[in-house]
């Protein structure tokens, strides 16, 4: 690992423009128009430039080599692979020589491939250029300061514009919520940015005199999430907190399972009493409203059962990446008047579009997810172990969301997806500064041993020799 006197400039600024990403494509929208998109494509080349300058200053690439971040690339290849022309088709309505392709929608297949592609670059810079203790903390720091700070936005702007995002932009297709167009990817958006202070505080990492800092931060997200009105946002909530107890509780010690179940019995008892007295008994009814909605996309068994009508049709090599709508299309029993684009769950859609490869690619990328996370958890420095749960829950919740939306098909929910899946990975290592922050934490003891002790700092001095 690299000492901070070697850093670059370009590394420096890769690493900023990296945290940027994460804020800018959550404002705008969660990136999900074509204009953003661009930004973000642009964002992500700019990325490959200052990587290669690092690289060329240092004398060395610097790249992170964990295998995790070739299901990814495995996809996009794939789905070049999709839009490879293979002979032509019968003569339609008098036109003649169209490709025949895997795919049944060439044009978006080849978009959405370089979409991930540019994921995947983005993946690789989180995992290459989070490589330090300091920048552990940055990004943690960063992820929960903002999702506090926006969780207030979106209750603010629950109360004065629920129907208008910022006061401007109405969505007439779906519930806004905070930034997102749709109030799921808010709940998302939520699960992963509280699951860090969750984490750092069922693992016994936050400091005595922090915690009530840490607890407000979270009830707030928490009560935002609730009151957005996603019942798949609830129900990931809940699995993350139950995965989370399971994650830290010892195993050996059959009263600290108590303690830590008492304490996710009352954080949930707190968000839901938060929830009800900051948006009234509405906050939680809306759950009831929403299933009952005439809306088509809340009937996922009548998607869901179309959508195994897909998969049976291409089960080995799919309809093409990007190109689920057009093969929804012609099995769908409805009268067409509304529009299915996604399969509200992300495992059969993954399995419509690319077929059992595509599956193929997934089971290795939850793999080595769950085999990252169980090492990475293993480490002794109390503060990272207490990210890396943090880190292993939101991604969790992220898998249980996916099971009754598409969450992971916008931008925003995806880069910070990632980020959560870089901090599992990168949690389990040692660094160069974990001696620089001992140090330092030697000198403050050091320090108090050696003040006078009076009645006003008594207690500080033995709370900070404890360490």
């Amino acid at each position: 690992m690299e000492q901070h006197k070697n850093i670059t400039w370009a590394n420096r600024t890769a690493f900023f423009l990296l945290c940027a990403i994460l804020i800018f494509t959550t404002l705008i929208y969660g990136a999900v128009h074509q204009p953003i998109i661009a930004i973000v494509y642009l964002t992500a080349a700019a990325l490959v430039v200052l990587w290669a300058v690092d690289s060329f200053i240092r004398g060395t690439i610097v790249l992170n080599r964990s295998l995790i971040q070739i299901p990814l690339l495995a996809l996009f290849i794939y789905g070049m692979i999709q839009i490879i022309p293979i002979g032509s088709l019968a003569e339609i309505g008098g036109v003649s020589g169209i490709p025949r392709t895997l795919s049944l929608e060439p044009y978006w297949t080849k978009l959405t491939s370089f979409h991930i592609l540019a994921l995947a670059i983005f993946f690789a810079g989180f995992l290459t250029f989070i490589n330090s203790a300091k920048r552990i903390r940055k990004i943690v720091l960063l992820i929960t300061i903002f999702g506090f700070i926006y969780a207030f936005f979106a209750i603010l702007q629950y109360f004065l514009s629920p129907n208008k995002i910022y006061g401007i932009y109405e969505s007439p297709f779906a519930v806004p919520f905070g930034s997102f167009v749709n109030r799921h990817n808010f709940a998302a958006y939520m699960e992963m940015s509280m699951a860090l202070p969750l984490g750092l505080l069922f693992s016994g990492s936050v400091p005595r005199d922090k915690r009530l800092l840490y607890l407000t931060a979270i009830g707030l997200m928490g009560i935002a999430l609730l009151m957005s009105g996603s019942r798949g946002g609830l129900v990931s909530l809940l699995a993350e907190i139950a995965f989370l107890t399971i994650l830290t509780a010892n195993a050996k010690s059959t009263w600290n399972l108590v303690l830590k179940s008492g304490l996710a019995v009352l954080l949930v008892g707190i968000i839901i009493a938060g929830s009800i007295l900051v948006g009234g008994e509405s906050s939680l009814t809306r759950f009831a409203e929403t299933a009952s909605t005439n809306d088509i996309t809340t009937n996922r068994t009548h998607i869901w059962s179309v959508t195994w009508d897909v998969i049976k049709n291409k089960p080995v090599l799919g309809n093409g990446i990007g190109a689920f709508d057009v093969a929804y299309s012609k099995f769908d029993t409805f009268n067409g008047m509304e529009r299915v684009e996604q399969a509200h769950n992300d495992y059969l859609q993954v399995w419509a579009d690319a077929g059992l490869v595509g599956l193929a690619i997934g089971i290795f990328f939850l793999y080595g997810l769950i085999r990252n996370g169980f090492q990475s958890i293993k480490t002794q420095n109390l503060y990272r172990r207490g990210v890396v749960a943090g880190a292993f829950a939101g991604c969790f919740a992220i898998l249980v969301h996916s099971v009754f939306d598409f969450v992971l098909h916008t931008t925003a929910i995806s880069l910070l997806f990632l980020v959560l899946v870089a901090l599992l990975v990168n949690g389990g290592t040692g660094y160069p500064d974990d001696t620089e922050e001992r140090m330092e934490r030697h000198k403050r003891r050091k320090k108090m041993r050696k003040a006078v002790v009076t009645p006003f700092n008594k207690g500080k001095r033995k709370e900070l020799e404890r360490g």
